[in-house]
Parts: C-alpha cells; structure tokens; sequence
C-alpha cells in the first residue's frame, strides 16, 4: 500500500460524499480530491459563505449544506435534508479549546467531535448504502473515557484531556459500529483513519502559548493538510478491513496510508457498548441497524 496517494483514487463518478468540516485542512483537501475524481460532495459546513467561497475553487460536483455539529437541531435539519450518500466522513473538529458548552450542553470537544458525529450517523445511517469514516488522532493514545462524566462537569477541564477523549470515543464508535453491521449481516463498513502531524487550521483553535507552539511545529516538523487526507481519502474509497483503522506509513506521523494499530483502550468492547448507551441517551437519536 505504501505510496498510495490521490492519482489511485478510484473514479467516483456516481457516488455521493458527504464530508464535515470541508472549509479548511483536512476536510477541504478531502473534499476537493473527492470532487476532481468525479463524486458529488457535500459538503457540510457550519460556516456558508466561508464554504461558498472554498467551493468556488474546486473542481467537480460540490453542493454546500449548513450543519453546526455543536447543536442537535441542526444536525437533525441537516439529516432531515439528506436522500442518499455512499460515504459519511465524519470530518468536522475543534482542538484544545477552553471550556464552552455546546447548545444542548455537552463539552464543546466531546459535543462536537463526537456526539454531533454520533448523532449525524445515526439519523443518516438508512441513507448510508456504503461506509461511514470517523477521523480520529494520534492523541487518542492518552484518551480516556469517563462514562460518568463525559461532559466535564465535576472534573476539572483540560483540553488537550477533552480533546483525546473526544477522539478516543470516536475509535470505539467505529469499532462497535462494525461489530453491530456485522452482526445483522449488513455489508456497509466503518472504518477510521487519522492524518498524523498535519499542518491545518484546527491547531490554530487553542487561543493561547499553545498556538505558538504548534504553528512553529507546523512549519518545522508537520506535513501538508493534502498528505495528511491520504488516510481518509484511502479509507473513504480503497477497498478495506470492516473496522479498520488507516493513517501515515512513517512512524504515525507522516506518509502515505497503511493500516495502522490502536490503542488498548479503543478496543474495550464494554465500554463500547457503555458509550454508544449514554450516546443514545445524550443525543436522543437511536441506530437502526
């Protein structure tokens, strides 16, 4: 698989993609390379005139379609306005925020991250003929769920802490995903992927020394937003595992896309199980599979 990149795109000429958060970094370059191959993308952005002004420069089939992951209602008037898709990527984040609240409550990073993306698949999932993509992060590895207090209410915040977290949840949405489609039979698939050091928009959200930080490890060390969608694009169109989880060939950090391992923690099928329950209860939306 090593060297794989967008020239072996298959052609996408009738398939549809939806991909959140596809103004800017990962999701902008996924979207684009999704469209110059040939599929319909819709692309699914808090932000309209910001994303009418993304769409103006790509190539292709490009629809944009308002969704605020931070808001349920939103995400059900988005699902209420989808017919059809083959592919779900689950794009859209924020990074290391302070602590804000979304508009039903949660944790921002938890809320938007993966609630939102929770939600978003479950209300799509008849919709979904093919796969669904959760991106994830490196970070997960230092991820830890608490089942009784996910929204940080009673622990004190950190926001790198809420941020792996949030994308801990999504490795174990993706896994229990897989086993319930595989356990009624379904042939659709979940999969996952994560982009290693890339240099995207999404860092520059910490509002704080943080962002220094970072922007200095951008531009010394990180790859390029379009190298760090390889993973996702490979896992939204390749032929891959059920389940299966795909991000940089070079140590996790950069490269081309190979199937690469996760942590321990994303594999405990109890507290799988423990989370999609209170994800059901959180966000009211219920998985028909």
């Amino acid at each position: 698989m090593g060297g794989w990149n967008r020239s072996n795109i298959p052609d996408q000429t009738g398939r549809t993609v939806i991909v959140t958060g596809a103004t800017s970094g990962l999701g902008e370059a996924t979207a684009r390379a999704l469209a110059a191959a040939g599929a319909q993308v819709i692309m699914a952005c808090r932000n309209e005139i910001k994303a009418q002004a993304v769409a103006r420069t790509m190539t292709g089939n490009v629809q944009i379609r308002q969704l605020d992951l931070a808001d349920l209602a939103s995400v059900r008037a988005f699902a209420t306005g989808v017919e059809r898709a083959d592919v779900l990527i689950n794009n859209a984040g924020v990074m290391a925020v302070p602590k804000q609240r979304t508009a039903d409550g949660f944790e921002l990073q938890i809320g938007t991250n993966y609630l939102g993306h929770f939600a978003l698949t479950g209300l799509l999932m008849d919709r979904i003929s093919e796969r669904v993509v959760n991106t994830s992060s490196l970070t997960h590895f230092i991820g830890r769920i608490d089942l009784d207090d996910l929204n940080w209410e009673r622990r004190a915040y950190s926001r790198f802490g809420a941020y792996a977290q949030s994308k801990l949840a999504l490795l174990l949405f993706t896994y229990e995903l897989q086993r319930r489609l595989t356990l009624t039979g379904s042939p659709k698939l979940a999969v996952a992927a994560h982009p290693g050091y890339a240099a995207t928009e999404i860092s520059s959200e910490t509002e704080n020394l943080l962002e220094q930080i970072v922007g200095l490890g951008n531009r010394l060390v990180a790859q390029s937003a379009e190298m760090g969608a390889l993973p996702t694009l490979y896992a939204a169109t390749a032929e891959v595992e059920p389940g299966g989880y795909y991000g940089p060939d070079r140590f996790n950090w950069r490269g081309h896309p190979t199937r690469v391992n996760s942590s321990a923690a994303s594999h405990d099928e109890k507290t799988a199980r423990q989370l999609w329950e209170l994800s059901e209860r959180l966000t009211g939306v219920e998985f028909d599979i």
